[in-house]
């Protein structure tokens, strides 16, 4: 960097570093997503500055008064369409402000924290937690340009009797001149923003409020706001993070509030997790769980729900800090190893973020099991609201399926939602499965057929009319060795489970008679079945579709055919129930009735897929072949 005026003179004009001015642009425009980021920066410096004071008072008591405590002073002028951040921190030199504010990537902060890694740590030790510094790199100041088409910065550095002034439109070079103290603070900097007619919004004070609120409210610094020149400062944090502080000094109102904020929520959380995570990564984690469904529950865009923090300074409000199935959950996480640099956009990549999300989405399962236990009413309401979420993690989450399945809750053919382990607990002698009948409608699947033969044996069914559902059983979960098995595909696997009414008659033999309408039913609808056979499933019915052993079960395939993964369905297995007497009276019919028996063969198949939710698979064919079964009824009643 180049000056044409030496420091010994009124003023300095100095060009940035080489490439500064298209870095600032690309700063401008590529690195920050959102524009009210620049006061976050500007609060985070102000909040380091005050940390730095503290810090080197400790060797030298008469940089801080006992009398003065931190603060940052945020001023409105709207006339002048001015924004002032300042703090009573530290402060800077004219060396360290033309190196600080000269040079991009690099500011005073990193230098000291190299400075003090290599001294004795002694003195972090008397200062009790020791230099907790958040603004490590000098780029974010340079995110004022995004909103200010001028930046002034008059600094005093703590116990020197001499200040200075930096300005810069941020196109290339800037100015230092010198002013009179009576100008400048007593210690610490003053940063002027005047801004472009575009952001001159950000000179009005709800909107500060608001940004502060959620973007800096948590810094280890008060924050007051002066209203307009002249005006009494209100102060609008106070530098406490509700996180930080002990879950016994935490009223059950003050974490609502706190949820509400950072939440975008107006109910009261379901279940609060509130920790502090020590070891190889130190991290706090506040996190709520709603009791309603958040609005952007659905959103593709949104990469996750949890506001990031590092050492208290705001980072992101929406890390990607928990898997998909639990982006229900709201709260915020402070880091205490996470740097703060230039790609804070791109700070989710770190592996200690990933660490951080193990552990966190690991506590979440705990606290959710916890209550599930202690409460289950409490639970309960938590599934109803969210648990198409959890069946999401089934499928998705290999290493955390049996939790997860140890915290889904079913509604059953015994009624109530249930757990897995209620289910297991209940399964019946013989029984090796845990049986369940996926489809669209929960009213249709509790009036299917495909039940009759597990009520008769006191078996129960999960039912299940999500859409994921079809996908997470088929996905090779099992629940304490037990597999999950549909009861519309394959073999029904009843005969070894004895009946619920002992006094129940055993079953009889099929007689010759059905066994050839069997073959016959067979025979006639090769086209359209790939097999008929005699059921154990059905008890009142006379006839249901099952799937094949292998493959999709009925509801899978529908799914799949439905969005184009399959080009057709597979032909079903027709099972018919040999005991019915509409079954029998037909097998007792001759070969003089062959075409009303071909007849009443379609028209079962037929009846079989409307029992399964489809249509008749000929609407023409179905009402003349029903018109013809009628006819003959009333040629029969009045015969």
């Amino acid at each position: 960097m180049t000056s044409t005026i030496d420091r010994d003179g009124a003023a300095e004009s100095r060009v940035f570093e080489a490439d500064v001015a298209k870095l600032l642009q690309m700063m401008v425009h590529s690195v920050y997503s959102d524009k009210d980021v620049f006061l976050r920066e500007l609060i985070s410096n102000a909040a380091d500055a005050c940390e730095r004071l503290r810090y080197e008072a400790i060797s030298n008591p008469a940089l801080l008064p006992d009398d003065t405590r931190p603060q940052i002073t945020l001023a409105i002028d709207a006339e002048a369409r001015q924004l002032t951040v300042e703090d009573n921190g530290i402060g800077m030199s004219h060396d360290e402000m033309v190196d600080a504010l000269g040079t991009i990537a690099r500011s005073g902060t990193k230098a000291f924290i190299e400075q003090q890694a290599k001294m004795d740590h002694a003195k972090a030790a008397e200062a009790g937690e020791g230099v907790n510094l958040i603004g490590q790199f000098g780029v974010g100041f340079y995110s004022a340009f995004m909103v200010a088409d001028r930046v002034d910065v008059i600094s005093r550095r703590a116990g020197a009797s001499e200040a200075w002034r930096w300005s810069s439109d941020g196109k290339g070079t800037f100015m230092v001149t010198p002013v009179d103290v009576s100008e400048a603070p007593a210690r610490g900097t003053r940063v002027t923003l005047h801004l472009t007619d575009e952001a001159k919004g950000y000179a009005d004070r709800p909107k500060l409020e608001q940004i502060v609120r959620d973007q800096s409210g948590h810094v280890p610094v008060p924050i007051v706001l002066v209203e307009k020149p002249g005006a009494a400062p209100t102060e609008i944090a106070d530098g406490a993070a509700l996180w930080t502080k002990p879950r016994g000094e935490i009223s059950a109102s003050e974490y609502a509030d706190f949820y509400r904020s950072v939440a975008g929520q107006f109910d009261e959380p379901a279940l609060t997790v509130h920790f502090r995570a020590e070891g190889r990564q130190e991290f706090t984690a506040l996190l709520f769980v709603p009791q309603t469904r958040p609005f952007d529950l659905f959103e593709t865009e949104r990469k996750g729900p949890i506001k990031l923090y590092v050492r208290r300074v705001f980072i992101t409000d929406d890390a990607d800090l928990l898997p998909r199935y639990l982006r229900f959950v709201r709260g915020v996480v402070d880091s205490s190893d996470l740097p703060l640099n230039i790609s804070r956009e791109m700070i989710q990549e770190s592996p200690i973020l990933a660490a951080i999300k193990k552990s966190i989405t690991g506590r979440i399962l705990t606290e959710l099991e916890k209550l599930a236990e202690k409460d289950p009413a409490a639970y309960g309401k938590i599934w109803e609201t969210f648990g198409l979420m959890f069946k999401e993690g089934i499928y998705d989450a290999y290493d955390r399926r049996d939790v997860i399945l140890g915290l889904c809750r079913f509604k059953t053919t015994a009624g109530s939602l249930r757990s897995l382990k209620d289910y297991v607990g209940a399964m019946k002698e013989n029984q090796t499965s845990i049986y369940y009948l996926a489809g669209h409608d929960a009213a249709r699947l509790e009036a299917s057929p495909h039940l009759e033969g597990f009520r008769a044996r006191g078996v129960e069914v999960l039912l299940l009319s999500d859409p994921v559902d079809s996908f997470w059983v088929t996905s090779g979960p099992n629940f304490e060795g037990k597999p999950f098995k549909s009861v519309t595909q394959g073999a029904a696997d009843l005969a070894a489970i004895p009946h619920a009414d002992t006094n129940a008659e055993p079953s009889q033999e099929v007689s010759a008679e059905v066994t050839e309408f069997l073959s016959f039913l067979k025979t006639t609808l090769s086209d359209l079945v790939s097999d008929v056979r005699s059921s154990e499933r059905l008890t009142d019915s006379p006839v249901c579709l099952v799937a094949a052993e292998s493959g999709p079960d009925r509801q899978l395939e529908k799914i799949l055919v439905g969005v184009g993964q399959l080009t057709g369905a597979s032909k079903p297995v027709l099972e018919v129930n040999p005991r019915h007497p509409l079954i029998a009276s037909l097998a007792a019919l001759g070969d003089s009735d062959r075409a009303f028996k071909e007849d009443t063969a379609r028209m079962l198949l037929d009846d079989a897929r409307v029992l399964d939710g489809d249509r008749p698979s000929d609407a023409l064919e179905f009402s003349r072949r029903l018109a013809r079964i009628v006819e003959r009824g009333l040629r029969g009643s009045t015969g």
